[in-house]
């Protein structure tokens, strides 16, 4: 029995899939705070190269893949597709499960799909530096990894608890040549505005956002870069879904039920929205996004528009979101502690074509540990919460085609699954009212547009 479906290098997918033209609605657009209208994209070019922006707002289903990315996409893609037979024979389920394994790129994580096309297309603009802010590391790792590949230098404004709690993430990104700051600084007008307002902040993915568009804003020759939640981005991201049509193919295999986290919603939209035409065409498949109860954006968000970050610096979009101020306590999953969502899957969540569940952070480490002692892999804390709904939608005993994103390893989590092993990590469900409180402070939203 075959463990893997491997595909060459020659079957790397060339084009990228662009889902906005088979959504069931017009996407509404983002809109400038300061006159409620729509912004262009003279708005967006003092953070964003041109080709960039383009392919923000492209209605091309399908876009070219330049080869110079390509080229670097061959380090590690195409990724295999794994059957999970030790789990499955564990769980005594008579469905079958997959996994992407997008733990194989260099700094072991989905997000260099997007990280390299992203550097590619601002060099090609002639910028000098990219900023950003990353929440786990596997962002910042990835653009680091990247800037390094095309000679920008990198600046990463990662979020303080996990800066703290992640040091082998910050060697890494160093490794490669980034700066690496603690989130919120006092660098920046944003970091000192929330360390005035309180100095131990833990941080959170909107600070540091707001930090690092700062820094881009104010310099000529930098842009900033976002991993996940932007149109483009998924963009870039679903050349693991087209990778994964084409192996589960190759089986004969159809898959029933797809699943991944989501923090912003790039490593589950990349996944999941190459499936999206066949979902709409009437094929009967669950697409679940996965997240935690400590950050429940679509679960008990609300669909309104919102700013991206937390200070206000970026336009207002429309998507689930707990509210700007949002700040998530101190889990372990640093990746998924984000306020909103991408605005694409919210869509789609509002349409019901996708649907979401949360789970606390020890079951979902209970899931981990099950997964690393039957398939051998340490899963990241944020690709397990993925793992735990697939072990439940497999213990449903239905015969079904499981397939999940293993988004990325573990690796550099340790002190995580130490803490779940020694039972000192602590479950958290945000409370209703401090949800509540957060939301109340989002702004008026322009009437629908």
């Amino acid at each position: 029995m075959d463990i893997k479906v491997i595909l060459l290098e020659k079957d790397i997918p060339q084009r990228w899939y662009n889902v906005t033209p088979d959504l069931p609605e017009q996407l509404p657009p983002p809109i400038h705070p300061g006159t409620g209208k729509p912004i262009g994209p003279e708005d967006l070019t003092p953070i964003f190269p041109m080709e960039l922006i383009k392919q923000e707002v492209s209605q091309e289903r399908w876009i070219e893949i330049p080869d110079e990315i390509i080229d670097v996409y061959k380090i590690w893609r195409p990724t295999p597709l794994h059957r999970a037979y030790r789990l499955e024979k564990e769980l005594k389920t008579n469905s079958r499960i997959y996994f992407k394994n997008e733990s194989l790129s260099p700094p072991g994580s989905h997000k260099p799909n997007t990280a390299v096309a992203q550097a590619y297309f601002n060099k090609e603009e002639g910028v000098k530096r990219l900023c950003t802010e990353t929440g786990a590391g596997q962002w910042g790792s990835a653009l680091a990894f990247a800037c390094k590949l095309f000679g920008l230098k990198c600046t990463v404004y990662m979020v303080k608890i996990s800066y703290n709690q992640k040091p082998y993430r910050k060697i890494l990104m160093h490794t490669w040549g980034a700066d690496v700051f603690a989130s919120p600084t006092d660098l920046t007008n944003a970091g000192r505005k929330i360390l005035s307002q309180e100095p131990d902040s833990p941080g959170s993915l909107g600070i540091a956002i707001s930090e690092a568009i700062e820094d881009a804003a104010t310099h000529d020759d930098a842009k900033y870069s976002l991993g996940s939640v932007l149109n483009h981005v998924i963009l870039h991201q679903t050349i693991v879904g087209l990778e994964t049509k084409k192996q589960l193919e190759l089986l004969g295999e159809e898959p029933d039920v797809l699943i991944g986290c989501v923090g912003g919603g790039s490593n589950f939209s990349g996944f999941a929205f190459p499936f999206i035409p066949d979902k709409l065409k009437g094929r009967d498949i669950r697409m679940i996004a996965v997240e935690p109860t400590a950050c429940p954006t679509l679960t008990k968000g609300i669909y309104t528009y919102d700013f991206g970050d937390t200070v206000g610096l970026t336009p207002l979009v429309k998507m689930y979101t707990l509210g700007h101020s949002f700040v998530p306590p101190r889990i372990h999953a640093g990746g998924l502690r984000y306020h909103g969502d991408a605005p694409l899957l919210c869509l789609l969540f509002k349409h019901k074509v996708v649907e979401a569940v949360a789970y606390r952070q020890n079951e979902v480490f209970e899931a981990a540990v099950l997964f690393a002692q039957t398939e051998g892999l340490i899963p990241a804390p944020e690709t397990a919460h993925a793992i735990k709904c697939a072990i439940d939608e497999a213990r449903k005993n239905e015969n079904k085609c499981i397939a999940f994103n293993f988004s990325g390893h573990g690796c550099f989590d340790l002190t995580a699954y130490d803490a779940y092993l020694s039972k000192e990590l602590e479950d958290f469900e945000y409370p209703e009212e401090k949800i509540n409180e957060a939301i109340a402070k989002i702004p008026k939203a322009p009437s629908e547009i």
